[in-house]
């Protein structure tokens, strides 16, 4: 276990029950939570009027032993419960021991707290808060600490029911929950704190997670050694279109320095070829048909979509090369020529749509996005790569992985081939599928943050400004 396992709500809560059968206190483990927010304050706040939203479950559970921890610290400390526990539960306990202020939940107790903590519900939320309450939770104008995760955001989406708090910080416990890197969910959360309570990680293995964090934990990059050659570092084949040749050539550009050995443009005609020859020296460029360069094993990779009109001939492409063991990134026009037809990209290691091109392919996205992901995966048999702020990326056998490095600044025309590039050229040189499109998620934003110089992360950036960054990128993901 390395920690970059996500686990739903119901996955937390199997873990806690598994826990406390194996002889683990549940009114501990509850201890340690409240224990860690309290810490997390006294580290990043001064003293000041906290009041306490309590709920009736653990998480009102653990917002009690914050504010018994706090006042013990000398802080002025109220708590306002929504309701109270339950009788003989371990919130009861800990409401129980509480010995301070209480409060009605009330505007203007709202209103006189400096700062507020956020223990009204947990990850587990699956319906739209009371609007009553949303109505005295519009009024926080203070700082907010969300235990676990700011109430009313869904810690399996991310999603927001109804309403949510923003909080400045978020405090969760023992692994990390989807919603904290979905959007909107990962904004809401202000910084994350992950913090340990105890829960050993031999609870993991009867819960068998399949949601990670993306990162270099979940992959290794392709390492050359003194007998690597060209050859053996893969070879990648775009197919680009005569009206933007453009996207070809930031795919091309990206597969390259992925490492790819080998990298080929094949034109549409002669005139596209001779501008394309006449930009990167090491860009190899064909024009003649694509399909004569199937029987070529050595081109073991290629990416179909960047730039390219999308018509029927390029799926056909897509199942000549399937049907010759090749491996397939559809991207762009591949994806918008099978709208409303997945099965025809049956064959396809890696699916590179953007959400508006999944909605054409697959049908509307929903309020769950990494359960649409999945779908998409086991429908086509391909991994898909849902890109966005928050990109997505699913295998057929349900493995995910959620990326959350990317900023805002990657909001630019070309930067999705720049990553279909990183996929194609990790790919070539023989990386899984899954773990190449996670890879390649992972350089992308990083590349990106290292091209932002330290500016804000949302400052524009053109797709060619990630390019130089990649090497880079690759170099801070290698171990050692």
């Amino acid at each position: 276990m390395n920690g970059s396992e996500l686990l739903t709500p119901a996955q937390m809560a199997e873990a806690d029950r598994s826990a406390i059968a194996a002889g683990l206190s549940g009114l501990g483990l509850m201890n340690a939570a409240g224990a860690a927010v309290a810490r997390a304050v006294r580290a990043r706040f001064r003293p000041c009027r906290v009041l306490v939203l309590a709920g009736p479950g653990n998480n009102g559970g653990d917002g009690y032993v914050v504010a018994r921890l706090l006042e013990q610290a000398g802080w002025p400390v109220a708590v306002a419960a929504l309701a109270p526990p339950r009788p003989g539960t371990d919130a009861a306990l800990a409401a129980a021991a509480w010995r301070g202020p209480r409060h009605a939940l009330t505007a203007g107790e709202i209103a006189r707290a400096g700062l507020v903590i956020d223990a009204l519900f947990g990850a587990g939320l699956q319906r739209d808060l009371d609007p009553g309450l949303v109505d005295l939770l519009r009024g926080v104008t203070a700082p907010v600490v969300a235990v676990d995760v700011p109430s009313g955001v869904d810690g399996a989406t991310g999603q927001v029911r109804g309403f949510a708090l923003r909080a400045a910080l978020t405090v969760t416990f023992f692994r990390r929950k989807p919603g904290h890197l979905l959007l909107p969910g990962r904004d809401l959360c202000g910084e994350l704190v992950l913090a340990p309570i105890g829960l050993p990680d031999a609870v993991l293995e009867g819960i068998a997670p399949r949601s990670f964090g993306n990162g270099p934990a979940l992959w290794h990059l392709p390492r050359r050694d003194a007998g690597s050659h060209k050859y053996s570092l893969g070879h990648v084949t775009l197919v680009a279109g005569a009206a933007m040749p453009g996207a070809a050539r930031l795919a091309a550009a990206a597969a390259r320095r992925a490492g790819a050995g080998l990298v080929t443009v094949a034109a549409p005609d002669g005139a596209t070829a001779a501008l394309l020859r006449g930009a990167e020296p090491g860009l190899l460029v064909r024009d003649d048909p694509p399909g004569a360069l199937i029987g070529d094993a050595r081109r073991n990779a290629w990416l179909l979509g960047p730039g390219a009109p999308p018509g029927k001939d390029i799926l056909e492409l897509l199942r000549d090369l399937a049907g010759a063991g090749r491996l397939v990134v559809a991207d762009g026009g591949a994806l918008t020529a099978a709208a409303g037809a997945p099965d025809r990209l049956r064959g396809a290691a890696v699916l590179t749509p953007h959400a508006g091109e999944f909605a054409r392919v697959f049908g509307p996205i929903g309020d769950n996005r990494p359960e649409a992901a999945r779908a998409a995966a086991a429908l086509c048999g391909s991994v898909v790569l849902l890109k966005g702020s928050d990109s997505i990326i699913a295998a057929p056998d349900g493995r995910m992985a959620i990326n959350g490095n990317a900023p805002p600044a990657l909001a630019t025309a070309g930067s999705g081939d720049v990553l279909a590039g990183l996929v194609a050229g990790l790919m070539a040189q023989g990386m899984p599928a899954f773990e190449a499109a996670a890879a390649a998620a992972w350089l992308h934003g990083a590349a990106a943050s290292r091209a932002l110089r330290g500016g804000p992360p949302d400052q524009p950036l053109i797709a060619e400004d990630v390019l130089p960054e990649i090497g880079p990128a690759i170099a801070s993901a290698l171990p050692g």
